[in-house]
């Protein structure tokens, strides 16, 4: 069933600065009632998405065997290129109608966890690590200003969650999804799931198809302001604030023509816990009504067993 009824909340991040109290209202009620928010007037540069949304076209466009230099088996995926047809989300039947490229933090010197790999940057592209480089740094930037809401809204310290993904395996995951040849395919761009994450946040796509389902049990277009970015909560963060916030399940579905004749491409970053923190459920999210839900888990750990359920950890 799909719903037109409702979209997600706009979150204006000029309020960080002009009324952090109402902007963390704004943020905390948004992810309770939808587990999904759209943040406008958020300062990552126009031009910026856009040029890098084109050079992920560039990138995509390359021959196949070239983009295969790139991919590292054995790996999860967790750096370079992953072909088309290789991801499935838990449970599916189908793999979903994707490839992508895997970005992650860019350290100088020897990294502080060995989770944090040097990244694959493809030669014949250069401006593609300048363009990843700059977009991975204004989202972190971002993510950890909603997360110092979101502290707040938990009733923790404002600075709670910044030792905590200041070095996180915080992957940014550019993102093509070829044109639907086959119109009866059984396969869609991306198969219902939540993200195993702490917050996504979402730039591009310049093209319709994706959707959340509603509490209703209604799938809902996301339908937002153009230049907005969409930050939804993760299984991570779900987990931590014993499912006060909820990882909500979306999909993108293959859109009608003449859009499914296109490619859609997107660049999503995956904000990460540093992998050694011990994702507990906060005493503050645990009432009679509400009691624990999971046991702790390292985030590594948690990273490594979903890994495994979506196909890119054999």
């Amino acid at each position: 069933m799909q719903s037109t009824n409702h979209s997600i909340p706009h979150v204006d991040m000029r309020r960080y600065d002009e009324d952090f109290q109402a902007f963390t209202k704004d943020v905390g009620n948004g992810y309770e009632e939808y587990g999904f928010i759209a943040l406008t007037n958020h300062g990552v540069d126009t031009q910026l998405i856009e040029r890098a949304l084109d050079t992920c076209r560039d990138l995509f466009a390359l021959p196949e065997d070239v983009k295969m230099k790139y991919h590292r088996p054995g790996q999860g995926g967790a750096r370079g290129y992953t072909p088309f047809g290789t991801e499935i989300a838990k449970d599916a039947k189908h793999v979903d109608l994707k490839e992508f490229w895997h970005v992650g933090r860019e350290l100088e010197g020897e990294p502080p966890y060995p989770q944090l790999l040097p990244n694959v940057w493809p030669e014949e592209l250069p401006e593609f690590k300048r363009d990843m480089t700059l977009v991975y740094q204004e989202l972190d930037k971002l993510g950890n200003k909603v997360l110092d809401a979101l502290a707040v809204f938990l009733e923790q310290p404002r600075d709670f969650f910044r030792d905590k993904v200041n070095l996180g395996n915080s992957i940014l995951r550019p993102l093509h999804y070829p044109p639907i040849i086959d119109e009866g395919t059984p396969s869609v761009r991306a198969g219902a799931h939540e993200d195993i994450n702490v917050l996504t946040l979402l730039v591009g796509s310049r093209e319709p198809g994706l959707e959340v389902l509603a509490k209703d049990g209604t799938w809902v277009p996301v339908t937002i302001i153009e230049g907005a970015i969409i930050c939804n909560v993760g299984d991570m963060l779900q987990r931590l604030t014993n499912h006060k916030l909820p990882s909500t399940t979306h999909r993108v579905v293959n859109p009608p023509m003449p859009y499914s004749a296109k490619s859609r491409y997107s660049i999503p970053f995956f904000l990460h816990f540093n992998p050694d923190v011990l994702i507990t459920p906060l005493s503050s999210c645990i009432s009679e009504e509400n009691p624990q839900k999971d046991e702790p888990i390292t985030a590594d750990d948690y990273l490594m067993e979903r890994l495994r359920e979506i196909g890119l950890v054999k």
